[in-house]
């Protein structure tokens, strides 16, 4: 059975984002943090804010020449799948989250990129979409954009999986309030670390499994703010994240270029790109 068009809330303008097709480019970028829009869209040749209402603000403008846009999604997987579904809805084929997260591996450290090539779906929002053994992947085109656009700037960074949770405290390992400790959480960190997972973050894992299911590419990238091994925490390089996943978007478009020349249906490593 399916719901009567007129009654989607989502027809024209966006519920929750309020944007229009006409608003959103076909890649957008994905921090949690509102504020985070002006420090992304500094590094931009131009752009405007188009909508900004509750957690989600808007920005759209060029770089390099590329048309990308950025929309904030709050903070957890809830409110980042609605981000999915509406610039999906838009027309947005390319997203890319932009964050911060804490790294689980001694060699990940403070101020260094992850780049996310898998998540374990330690959430419940993809859940509700998709059985549980579901995988959470990124796009390999995306992953190599990423992986050359921090190669381009010159920052340390690591690829491998990360754990999406629900929360920044119980769900991570971390004691709660006066000390609360959750089930298995003095297990979980060890656990994961077993298992070669590299970070921590809250959105991954949702905006990875609702770009599959839609035929979406999906990326994403973070900084890492803190280290689970040695205890240190510090805002170290904020704008790594932002400006590697800018210059993958360009990159992203070179490759479609390159993809579209050849005839081919998908980006390759054996097409060559130019100063890749």
């Amino acid at each position: 059975m399916t719901s009567d068009p007129a009654e989607d809330p989502n027809d024209g303008e966006q519920y929750h984002l309020e944007v229009t097709p006409d608003d959103v480019a076909d890649s957008v970028l994905l921090p949690g943090n509102p504020e985070r829009v002006s420090k992304i869209t500094d590094g931009w040749d131009d752009a405007a804010v188009v909508a900004d209402h509750r957690e989600y603000r808007t920005a759209t403008g060029t770089y390099d020449g590329t048309p990308i846009s950025v929309t904030s999604t709050g903070i957890g997987s809830p409110s980042a799948a609605i981000a999915v579904e509406e610039l999906a809805r838009v027309g947005s084929e390319t997203l890319i989250r932009v964050g911060s997260c804490g790294s689980i591996q001694p060699g990940v450290e403070v101020g260094d990129l992850v780049i996310t090539t898998g998540a374990v779906r330690q959430e419940g929002t993809s859940d509700e979409y998709v059985r549980e053994d579901y995988p959470a992947v990124a796009d390999h085109a995306v992953v190599s954009a990423l992986i050359a656009a921090a190669e381009r700037l010159d920052y340390e960074y690591h690829v491998g999986l990360t754990c999406s949770t629900d929360s920044f405290y119980a769900g991570q390992g971390r004691p709660g309030f006066e000390g609360f400790e959750a089930r298995g959480s003095d297990e979980l960190v060890a656990e994961l670390q077993g298992a070669n997972v590299l970070n921590f973050e809250m959105e991954a894992s949702s905006i990875l499994t609702l770009a599959s299911l839609y035929g979406l590419r999906a990326g994403a990238v973070c900084t890492v703010y803190a280290n689970r091994t040695t205890g240190e925490f510090r805002t170290a390089g904020e704008r790594k994240a932002a400006a590697t996943a800018t210059e993958a978007v360009s990159i992203l478009a070179e490759m479609d270029a390159t993809a579209d020349r050849a005839g081919a249906s998908h980006w390759h490593p054996g097409l060559q790109i130019d100063d890749l």
